[in-house]
């Protein structure tokens, strides 16, 4: 490569790194509170449910698909256990273990929608976006279900400093890359998101790899909404509304391409996740209008969706050079 196309380049492989530290730079900068420990420590703790449910997400974009359905999974799902709890005094671990296998079993219908039934993914999932909220506000009745009093303060629980909930979210993306990274369920996916003709012609299990990514999307986003509903202390019948798209724009802005085949969880993942919750706290630190941050965000996920293309038409180009 030249140095001109190295230099033209720059700005699609970097620049999100570049608008980071500059975003990053003018918080710290213009508000108080914004570089102290104890707020970066709040950004990283209120990222985490959008954080895991983005990278169970990544999984099916990586393989060639979307699921835009994981916000309404991670309510419907939650919304189950928060009822069993209260109603049928169920034991938290018990349901919270119901909760994520009720997350894998909405995101299996979704598999099974998309592989066996063939339907576009994006029409699949969008159907069941909507008939999973339907079904989670039926039950709630469209009303705040509280968590029993003994685990409400789960939401508040510490080590040393650092909230629990940042550990959680290490330990799970780190899983997460690994299986992506390390394991022929992860190379496989990777394959499958390249060319998936090709990837069948060469014996690849494309269907059976293809369901499991939507099962894991499905048990990782009930996982984030365990995570929400513990740090609100309830399950709110506005839990997971627009965490598809947010989430979808997170693995977007990290570097991972909707067309399927390259990123990686763990690096892609945080920092997507951080520059959004940061830009909601920064926004919040300088009293701006609420509804500001979906301004900005819009901006941001626009200018990724963007450079998603222009990367994906220079690979493209490259492969047939």
């Amino acid at each position: 490569m030249t140095a001109r196309g190295k230099t033209s380049d720059f700005p699609l492989q970097h620049g999100f790194f570049v608008v980071f530290a500059i975003i990053f730079i003018f918080f710290s900068l213009a508000t108080q509170h914004f570089f102290q420990l104890d707020n970066i420590l709040n950004i990283f703790s209120a990222m985490d449910p959008l954080a895991i449910t983005a990278s169970g997400l990544a999984l099916v974009v990586m393989s060639g698909r979307l699921d835009i359905s994981v916000g309404s999974t991670a309510f419907l799902s939650c919304a189950i256990g928060a009822l069993l709890m209260n109603q049928g005094e169920l034991n938290p671990v018990l349901a919270a273990i119901i909760v994520v296998c009720c997350g894998a079993l909405l995101g299996a219908v979704n598999g099974f929608i998309v592989v066996v039934l063939k339907v576009n993914s994006l029409i699949a999932t969008l159907s069941t976006m909507i008939a999973y909220r339907g079904m989670a506000l039926a039950l709630t009745d469209a009303l705040l279900v509280q968590l029993p009093p003994p685990i409400r303060f789960l939401g508040n629980t510490r080590l040393g400093p650092i909230p629990l909930d940042i550990f959680v979210m290490l330990v799970v993306l780190v899983l997460v890359h690994l299986l992506q990274t390390k394991t022929a369920f992860g190379r496989q996916i990777m394959a499958m998101g390249n060319d998936i003709a090709v990837a069948r012609k060469v014996g690849l299990p494309v269907d059976r790899i293809g369901f499991f990514s939507f099962v894991l999307a499905g048990a990782l986003a009930s996982v984030g909404g365990i995570l929400t509903t513990i740090q609100n202390g309830a399950v709110s019948p506005f839990l997971g509304s627009g965490l598809e798209f947010t989430a979808l724009a997170v693995v977007v802005v990290g570097g991972i391409s909707l067309l399927g085949g390259r990123g990686a969880i763990l690096f892609s993942i945080i920092p997507g996740a951080f520059i959004f919750e940061m830009i909601r706290d920064g926004l919040t630190n300088l009293g701006a209008d609420p509804y500001s941050y979906r301004l900005i965000g819009g901006a941001v996920i626009f200018a990724a969706m963007y450079a998603d293309a222009l990367k994906s038409g220079r690979y493209s180009m490259r492969r047939r050079l």
